[in-house]
């Protein structure tokens, strides 16, 4: 029990909640209503999101690995060979550069009412980053699976009649690869926030702020382009010549602050989270 509270992972978890609640105290008592309630949104739809990319990229990586599995065995190459070249396809593409395509295809989407749902967008969003991240995780699933297959208890169970797809849902990924798979979706979730803030950043960046508004859902990503935040950001800089302005940072500059503070600190504690976890369990 000691262990666990004393881990690496855990202690990051505690000093990201509590100072990510120190901050949201902090804007409540000093940053105007309008300005709260768009990083409040921003922050949300930012997780949420992040979160249905992690969902999305396990179903995905699952069913994936399992297909590529089944196929493997079979006599007829082909649709292995099939299903390999159009992973081969997906990963040849930057991550940025294919979600962001997908991102311009879903505004176009939106813009024209093909979708006006604001659940769908979040989900369509999501999948089209796990399309990007999944075969990660298919990677590190194939990885075990090639490696337990080589041992005797693979071939032990096989000859007892337990069915292929037990042993490889249930005594490989289950129970002697969960860890790893978790430990791996920790980090999916970084890269989902990172990607995202980066693809909103330049979207609301290269399109105009009403089109952006109507289209997309607010991220910390869009929030960040905005120009109250990229004034508060260049203010930081001004500190730097002028040390006395920095006691104006956190009370006139707190929209672009709070952004750029969550989504920098969120990332580096998501880092350590992971690390922390792979050296609990000793990944």
């Amino acid at each position: 029990m000691m262990k666990f509270i004393r881990s690496k992972d855990t202690r990051w978890l505690s000093i990201w909640v509590l100072s990510t609640l120190a901050v949201w105290i902090w804007d409540i008592v000093f940053l105007n209503k309008p300005a709260l309630h768009k990083v409040f949104n921003g922050f949300f739809n930012t997780f949420i999101i992040a979160i249905l990319v992690v969902v999305f990229t396990l179903i995905l990586g699952w069913m994936v690995t399992v297909l590529l599995h089944a196929l493997q065995s079979r006599t007829n190459r082909a649709p292995y060979l099939a299903v390999t070249f159009l992973m081969n396809l997906i990963r040849s593409i930057p991550q940025i550069v294919g979600i962001l395509f997908a991102y311009v295809g879903i505004t176009l989407l939106v813009a024209g009412s093909v979708i006006t749902s604001k659940a769908l967008v979040f989900i369509i969003m999501a999948i089209s980053m796990s399309l990007f991240i999944f075969l990660e995780l298919v990677d590190l699933m194939r990885d075990r699976i090639d490696h337990f297959t080589k041992l005797d208890f693979y071939s032990a169970m096989r000859v007892c009649g337990i069915p292929e797809r037990r042993v490889v849902n249930f005594d490989i990924l289950w129970k002697n690869s969960r860890l790893h798979i978790q430990n791996k979706l920790i980090a999916v979730l970084g890269y989902a926030v990172f990607l995202q803030c980066s693809v909103d950043f330049i979207i609301s960046v290269g399109l105009s702020t009403e089109v952006n508004e109507v289209t997309l859902p607010t991220t910390l990503g869009s929030l960040l382009a905005k120009i109250d935040s990229k004034q508060d950001i260049l203010a930081i800089g001004y500190t730097l010549t002028h040390p006395g302005y920095t006691g104006h940072l956190f009370f006139e500059h707190l929209q672009g602050m709070t952004v750029a503070f969550l989504i920098v600190f969120s990332l580096v504690s998501i880092y350590h989270i992971a690390n922390g976890y792979a050296e609990r369990h000793r990944l």
